[in-house]
């Protein structure tokens, strides 16, 4: 089973199947940026000479890293959307004296910052973030467009930082390095576009829609067509490839009839089933017959998701409180929006 974990970190992966992929490009973490990303004890010192200093800090739940460039790392506002981290306890204080005596305390990473903005602008400028197996998608929520898309190092450290998925990911046994992958932001994906696939003794037996929460009427008309196209990919590109005896792997399916490879994930309980069940896919002589590929064929038929949503743990909602101020925000932001529409519409 470790074997096969580690055949499916992104940094492994990839190089096999890099021209039918997103463009990615990895990075790897110092100590001090994983200790900060798990909010445990960093070094005073910076990423540069981790182990330089003996003394450690312990900096606030949310508190960002001083950006390289000076500027503030998150806006209080952005154009006329909500920012929604900018009435967080990320910068709260009563005074300008507070706030000041708090940067004091934000820990710097500079040589990472600095990489990873070169990074950024070398994939046109949007990316989403990846560790070894999990990208941040449980946090979600915390960005101002409910996307993983990143402009920024500070809007990639906010993601990891607010992801129970990334910590699980960073509190491996098995693992003493880490590696994260930016991975270049394609506003164009269409989500009805990606499929799970299932493959069992080096065999594919199922596909599933991926996003399963919601129906698709396009993919009635277009299902025939988009089945050859994974199975051919699967025999071509992926099956010589990828060692695993059982493994899933996720893929897009473009405009122009091309498959790309996203993800690839172990075989089993950890790895959602989507449209399937273990049990099923389990079954002696499931797939013998040829793949099973299902898709959500009515508004019926959706299925209740993993919608990302503020981690109850997150919220203080006293008077006051950092999330008090963020839910009348949004909540003004709300109204203000539908009065907006209804002036349209009339």
């Amino acid at each position: 089973m470790e074997e096969e974990l580690r055949r499916c970190q992104i940094h492994e992966w990839y190089p096999k199947f890099k021209p039918h992929s997103i463009q990615t490009i990895f990075h790897s973490l110092p100590d001090s940026f994983v200790r900060y990303i798990l909010g445990q004890p960093i070094s005073a010192s910076n990423d540069n000479n981790d182990d330089a200093d003996d003394t450690t800090t312990t900096a606030p739940p949310f508190l960002l890293p001083k950006s390289i460039s000076g500027r503030d790392p998150l806006p209080r506002t952005n154009g006329s959307r909500l920012d929604p981290v900018s009435s967080l306890s990320l910068f709260d204080s009563e005074s300008d004296d507070e706030e000041d005596d708090n940067n004091d305390d934000q820990p710097s990473f500079p040589d990472l910052e600095s990489d990873i903005v070169h990074s950024i602008t070398t994939l046109g400028g949007s990316v989403f973030p990846k560790l070894n197996w999990s990208a941040p998608k449980d946090a979600a929520w915390i960005s101002a467009d409910g996307t993983l898309r990143c402009t920024s190092f500070a809007d990639i450290v906010l993601l990891l930082k607010s992801s129970d998925s990334i910590a699980h990911d960073l509190s491996h046994p098995a693992l003493n390095s880490f590696t994260l992958a930016l991975r270049k932001y394609y506003s164009s994906m269409r989500p009805e576009m990606e499929f799970r696939c299932f493959a069992r003794h080096r065999e594919l037996v199922a596909i599933s829609q991926r996003e399963i929460t919601s129906f698709y009427p396009v993919l009635l008309d277009c299902n025939h067509e988009i089945q050859p196209l994974i199975e051919s990919f699967f025999l071509k590109i992926v099956k010589p490839r990828f060692e695993s005896e059982n493994y899933t792997f996720d893929v897009y399916v473009t405009g122009d009839g091309r498959v790309k490879v996203l993800d690839f994930n172990p075989w089993g309980a950890f790895t959602l089933p989507l449209l399937f069940g273990w049990e099923e896919l389990e079954t002696d002589g499931f797939g013998v017959e040829g793949v099973d590929f299902r898709i959500v064929e009515s508004q019926m038929g959706v299925r209740p998701g993993l919608k990302t949503a503020v981690p109850y743990d997150y919220l203080d909602t006293g008077e006051g409180s950092g999330w008090d101020q963020f839910l009348k925000r949004a909540d003004e932001e709300l109204r203000r929006q539908q009065v907006q529409s209804s002036e349209s519409d009339a």
